[in-house]
């Protein structure tokens, strides 16, 4: 078959290759003197002849300076290149020893087999080949977040931080924003050392006496005798008449100046002495002083220590009169003594003394609605005051001291009702505070100001009911860290936790119960009305002495729930036994399975852990029952305090009966009562604003084995 047209083809064997390689070699003085670049065409496949395809550049001079390729081929897999006609070429051999070449390397297009060679029109025109760079490929760009404060953009962007920031303000008291706390990879710590010198100390000292501090005050004052010189050095030259005159005509004229101005200075002076803090601090002093010479008598009974009784200086004219008045007094005495001896268990039976009263003109009137101890100092009582009738009114929290029972040491101001306080274990100086409205605020008893330290107002989980108790409990026994617990009147039960600002969660919501009314045989079912609110109102709280995580909560319904802060059942068990709402309950501080409860249909009743009925009740009179305490010493002593009196209750003596009870006084209603931490004393609080000290006289004395006794007491009423 005819090929294509152009030169004859080359014999049979030898490839268009070979004859583009042989028209190139008789063309190569030309290539050397005109420096072309020439680029012959594949040859056919199989056909090792030559560079296949390849490009090949010559400098002037004729030198091969074409660029070695990067792969280099295996030599031994190679064809030996043939001088003559192959003997048996096979297509399928030459491919299989065929080396592979790389695509990336070669410059021409892959043409078809059998497609014709190159014409010597075609291998005597000139290729021109242009290298350029490719375009540059970004694979990371990160761009700045500064920006030059002369560059173009400078007030867009401080236009923009501007914008970001006034937003950052206004989510501040935002309802709709929340601060949320996640946690974080804390970096790694490094430790630097640095060489510095050596710091050296050195003591001095110096002898200073009160009239080095006197003068060196009066050299500090300004000298008001400087300007009245003046005259006076005017007068000493010799004038003639006429201003002899003038120069006493000027000093008649400033005379009355001159004493206007020292009184104005000595009033500003007075006011600064009055107005400053060390002569306030010098005044709380002496008044404390003043406090302990009128109630010396009364403190001492208090902390148990023996009365000072001063001396009276007397003439032996008032000597003799007043042995006359003391052999008068015995022989009344004699008198009286049949009468007393008539009822000595009236005596010997306990009693209380009235040793004096905190209260001031800012506490009459409002009703005392809870008090609390200071941990550190036993010497400082919180008391939190509402008003009586309302609990919108605003109401105040009160730090007492022994120091000055006549006057608070600390006065805080609050918006609503004051219902519950308590005093932090771990910082002694935070005051808890409880209101009617729903807030919970920490005060800082260290500083003056009246403003509060935190407020749960701006928290979206605050309570919506009045925080009827709060109390910080420790998380473990022997261990400072707390964690400050309150119920409210909304039916929850929260924890709190103080950060930047005072927000809380729940740690479980009272339900209410369905009544455990039986139905009578033939009476129909009554359709129930649903409830206003699900969740029951609660009143009160107590945790359990040993075990933190287990709590105590009564209800308005007269339920009793026995709670735990840990675990997937948070309601253990349901102590029903009272008909009205349940305002206190505590357990036994020795006997801790057993704890008391007091409620508004006017009973006491006495639980045991275990048994879901209680074991004795406690009925004196028809009065509400407001606060009941166990006594810190005895395992059988409780007190009771009612509208009325205050009863004192010895399971040892009678559980019909209490030993002993004292009216109230006549201002008011008992509200609330304490027992002192280091004293024989208990605290009372009324309705007029009245903390009553009172001391106690001839308790009875704890046995060894309280617990025991009291089991065996109780025993009869089917305790556990």
């Amino acid at each position: 078959m005819p090929g294509p047209a152009g030169p004859r083809p080359p014999p049979a064997g030898l490839g268009a290759a070979a004859a583009a390689g042989r028209a190139g070699a008789t063309k190569a003085p030309n290539s050397r003197r005109t420096s072309r670049v020439f680029q012959g065409k594949p040859a056919r496949r199989g056909v090792l002849v030559g560079s296949q395809g390849a490009v090949q550049v010559f400098d002037d001079e004729g030198k091969n300076v074409t660029p070695h390729p990067l792969f280099q081929p295996d030599p031994n897999a190679a064809v030996p290149r043939t001088h003559g006609i192959s003997t048996s070429p096979t297509k399928s051999a030459l491919d299989e020893t065929e080396p592979q070449q790389d695509p990336a390397l070669s410059l021409s297009a892959v043409r078809e087999e059998g497609e014709a060679a190159l014409t010597e029109a075609e291998l005597e025109q000139r290729v021109d080949i242009f290298l350029t760079e490719t375009d540059t490929l970004w694979m990371l760009d990160l761009p700045t977040a500064l920006v030059s404060t002369e560059a173009e953009e400078a007030v867009r962007v401080l236009e923009r931080n501007k914008i970001y920031t006034e937003i950052c303000k206004a989510k501040i008291g935002s309802e709709y924003f929340e601060e949320k706390i996640v946690q974080t990879f804390s970096g790694a710590a490094k430790n630097k050392e640095m060489q510095c010198e050596t710091i050296t100390v050195a003591e001095k000292g110096m002898m200073v006496t009160s009239w080095d501090l006197d003068h060196s005050l009066n050299a500090s004052e300004p000298t008001e005798t400087e300007e009245p010189r003046a005259p006076a050095g005017q007068s000493s030259k010799s004038p003639t008449a006429e201003e002899h005159a003038q120069a006493v005509a000027v000093p008649s004229a400033r005379e009355p100046a001159v004493p206007a101005r020292s009184h104005e200075e000595k009033e500003r002076h007075s006011e600064t002495i009055l107005t400053s803090a060390n002569l306030q601090q010098d005044l709380v002093v002496m008044e404390r002083i003043l406090m302990e010479n009128i109630f010396q008598p009364k403190l001492a009974l208090y902390r148990q220590i023996p009365v000072l009784i001063e001396p009276v200086v007397t003439s032996d004219t008032e000597a003799e009169e007043d042995e006359e008045d003391e052999e008068e007094e015995d022989e009344e005495k004699q008198e009286e003594t049949p009468e007393a001896d008539e009822s000595p268990a009236e005596d010997a039976g306990p009693r209380l003394e009235q040793l004096w009263s905190y209260r001031c003109d800012l506490t009459s009137g409002r009703s005392v609605s809870s008090m609390a101890w200071n941990k550190a100092n036993p010497d400082l009582l919180a008391v939190g005051y509402r008003e009586f009738v309302s609990l919108k009114k605003k109401g105040l929290a009160c730090c007492w001291s022994l120091k000055n029972p006549m006057w608070p040491e600390r006065i805080f101001c609050c918006e609503h009702g004051v219902t519950a306080v308590d005093f932090s274990l771990a910082r002694p100086n935070l005051l808890a505070v409880g209101m009617a409205n729903g807030c919970v605020a920490i005060y800082d008893v260290r500083s003056r100001r009246d403003a509060a330290l935190l407020d749960s107002s701006a928290s979206l989980n605050k309570h919506k009911g009045p925080v009827w108790q709060l109390r910080w409990v420790q998380q473990d026994r022997g261990d400072k860290k707390e964690r400050l617990m309150c119920i409210s009147g909304d039916g929850r039960v929260t924890q709190w936790f103080i950060q930047q600002r005072l927000d809380c969660f729940d740690v479980m919501k009272i339900r209410r119960t369905q009544s455990g009314k039986k139905k009578l045989p033939g009476e129909r079912e009554r359709k129930s009305e649903a409830p206003i609110s699900q969740q029951a109102a609660g009143l009160c709280f107590d945790f359990h002495p040993e075990d933190s995580d287990i709590f105590l909560a009564g209800t308005e319904e007269g339920h009793i729930h026995c709670c735990s802060c840990s675990g997937k059942e948070q309601i253990l068990g349901t102590y029903r036994g009272h008909k009205g709402p349940v305002y206190k309950v505590a357990w036994n501080p020795s006997s801790t399975d057993m704890f008391l409860s007091c409620s508004a249909d006017w009973s006491i009743l006495l639980w045991h852990r275990d048994s879901f009925t209680p074991l004795l009740t406690f009925t004196s009179v028809t009065a509400f029952v407001h606060d009941i305490k166990w006594a810190p010493k005895s395992a059988f002593i409780f007190v009771a305090v009612n509208e009325r009196r205050v009863e004192f209750w010895d399971l040892s003596v009678s559980i019909f009966q209490p030993v002993f009870s004292c009216a109230a006084i006549p201002e008011g209603n008992l509200s609330s009562i304490l027992f002192a931490r280091n004293a024989e004393c208990l605290l009372l609080g009324d309705s007029s604003g009245q903390v009553g000290v009172w001391q106690l006289h001839n308790l009875a004395v704890p046995s060894t084995d309280q617990v025991g006794s009291l089991c065996d007491i109780v025993a009869p009423a089917g305790a556990v």
